[in-house]
């Protein structure tokens, strides 16, 4: 029996219009009246894919974490058609060779769009550019995400290079030095536990480096997951000044802080949940545009890496599956920003600045009953996420990438 979604609310063109709505060969068809036979489904969201540019799918190297195949898999389940995997790989995609292997499995596997990064440094060790001119055609940017370029010089040189190939610099930012062994924030908790902190100085810092050169450089540089209110600050200041700057940060940063911290790898990550003035500075970004996108950074390890707790864990929790659910029923639904907000966030700014073509592609989310999320579900293989357990008000019913039906719930 064919489905029809009956006063449907669908994003066109910046904001919501409330429409009925078939699927019809994979495309999305409007209509005044409804087949009798048809299967209504009311309370729905229809929107364009969503896009994350900053997913770990393991592949190759790591495939006991997860595959390219399971890694996409989740993101249509989420309702992605776009993702871009970082290149912390084995081998790493700092040559065309290197690269291909990654292209290969996607090919074959790959059940959305899937873009992938190259990295900056040959081996993401910071020592020599990559083989960036060659590898440009073929990637959505260039990273070492993972590691933060700790040379000023080499960072200069590959946004030089960057600039010229009109390419992304997207940057883990981190400074090695300020590190001290940490693994949570610097902060309360750490204190109140005898854990060791991160500084938020560590991230900030190389963020402030970096947009000195993107300004002298006139690279298009973007930030991954800011998390704290100082690289908010500065990225404020820096775009008032002009500089091609974007970043993202991702939903646990929004949703979450230090005051949640359990004695479970379920909540490491790096960045670390930091303190609630920088949860707080970070949702501020999100509404008033600083901060341009919202990004996963789904980054499955086994269950044993991540059963050590917060000091022996391996940094690192998934998102795909549940990032909308939870962002439209905790900052949507309280009405701290708008659904058009929100998809401009996952779906727009992201497309727009990484050229992502995906017009097509839609999905669509139902919204008219609540469900947890639980972990056992996920088509990832990874399962470890701080919000087991948390009630949604959203569900992906249907995600339509390629004109082609890539996950129906």
């Amino acid at each position: 029996m064919s489905k029809a979604y009956r006063n449907a609310k669908i994003y066109q063109d910046g904001g919501f219009v409330i429409r009925n709505a078939v699927v019809q060969d994979g495309r999305l068809v409007f209509t005044d009246t409804l087949a009798p036979e048809a299967e209504i489904v009311d309370h729905c969201l229809i929107l364009p894919g969503l896009a994350d540019v900053h997913v770990h799918l393991r592949e190759p190297g790591f495939s006991y974490k997860e595959t390219i195949r399971t890694g996409t898999m989740a993101a249509a389940r989420g309702g992605y058609t776009a993702v871009c995997p970082m290149p912390n790989l084995d081998p790493v995609p700092d040559t065309p060779e290197h690269l291909e292997e990654e292209l290969k499995i996607i090919r074959k596997d790959a059940r959305v769009r899937t873009i992938p990064y190259a990295s900056i440094t040959k081996g993401e060790k910071g020592e020599e550019l990559s083989d960036m001119e060659e590898l440009a055609p073929f990637v959505c940017a260039f990273s070492d995400d993972g590691r933060g370029v700790q040379s000023e010089s080499m960072m200069k040189a590959a946004m030089e290079k960057a600039a010229d190939l009109h390419k992304l610099i997207t940057a883990h930012c981190e400074v090695n030095g300020l590190l001290k062994g940490g693994y949570i924030h610097d902060g309360r908790y750490a204190r109140e536990h005898g854990h060791k902190g991160i500084c938020s100085a560590s991230e900030y810092e190389q963020i402030a480096r970096d947009i000195d050169l993107a300004e002298e450089t006139g690279c298009g540089y973007h930030v991954c997951h800011i998390s704290t209110k100082e690289s908010v600050d500065l990225i404020r200041r820096a775009k008032a000044k002009g500089v091609d700057i974007t970043c993202e940060t991702g939903p646990h940063y929004l949703l979450l802080c230090e005051d949640d911290l359990q004695e479970d790898g379920r909540f490491k990550m790096n960045p670390p949940l930091r303190s609630r003035k920088d949860q707080e500075a970070l949702i501020q970004g999100i509404r008033d545009g600083t901060i341009d996108m919202i990004a996963t950074d789904h980054a499955p390890h086994s269950q044993e890496e991540k059963s050590r707790g917060l000091a022996g864990s391996a940094m690192g929790i998934v998102g795909l599956e549940c990032a909308f659910p939870l962002l439209y029923t905790h900052l949507v639904l309280p009405g701290v920003i708008t659904p058009e907000r929100l998809v401009e966030l996952m779906a727009v700014n992201p497309k727009r600045r990484f050229g992502l073509e995906t017009e097509e592609d839609f999905t669509i989310f139902g919204t008219g009953t609540s469900c947890r999320i639980d972990p056992e579900e996920f088509l990832s293989m990874g399962r470890a996420t701080p919000f087991e357990g948390w009630e949604v008000k959203a569900r992906c019913l249907l995600t339509v990438c390629k004109g082609k039906i890539v996950y129906q719930g």
